[in-house]
């Protein structure tokens, strides 16, 4: 009876510990500046591994196995996760942000040039890199994101080191550091 009581509680712990990081880790994914929302990524990752583990440690048998299988995981997520930062981050801000940032992009003036908004960006000491979400009505960006940069096209007003497709007719468009969309002749 204690011992499936403790089970249960442990399975608790190590649900909740799961569902938790995993909410903090989306949010710092949609909401946090790049740098800081790779900072926090990895340190909520770190933390709740070693939080798992110290669950593990404490346990016997399958439950000791079960944290550390569990830990194996997260360090592996975060490992993948530190890999494909950029592209993780660029579709969890779409899932969760791209209403807002389409009204946004579809209420400018029509003009000659592509409608875009700056969509992310980060930088220090006034080295600042700028990635701008596009909409492009015909999609002629569309064979761009397999091209290897630097990346010119006829829509795009300067090189850029990388344009991704979030969805029909929208891309994330990264400018070169210190280079952004309206400068005139881009560096």
């Amino acid at each position: 009876m204690q011992q499936t009581a403790d089970l249960h509680m442990f399975a608790r712990r190590m649900a909740i510990c799961v569902a938790a990081s995993l909410v903090l880790i989306v949010l710092s994914l949609t909401f946090a500046s790049s740098d800081l929302g790779a900072l926090l990524c990895f340190g909520i990752a770190l933390v709740s591994a070693l939080l798992l583990f110290a669950f593990g440690v404490a346990k016997k048998g399958r439950q000791r196995l079960a944290a550390l299988v569990v830990v194996m995981t997260y360090i592996f997520a975060a490992m993948l996760l530190k890999s494909n930062y950029s592209l993780v981050r660029d579709h969890v801000r779409w899932l969760f942000l791209s209403s807002g940032y389409k009204a946004q992009v579809l209420a400018q003036p029509p003009s000659e040039e592509l409608k875009h908004a700056e969509w992310d960006g980060w930088g220090f000491a006034g080295a600042d890199t700028t990635v701008f979400l596009v909409f492009d009505p015909t999609d002629s960006l569309a064979g761009a994101p397999e091209a290897p940069p630097p990346i010119k096209s006829r829509a795009l007003p300067c090189e850029v080191v990388r344009i991704r497709r979030l969805d029909r007719q929208w891309y994330a468009v990264l400018f070169y550091t210190d280079t952004y969309w309206g400068q005139g002749a881009c560096k």
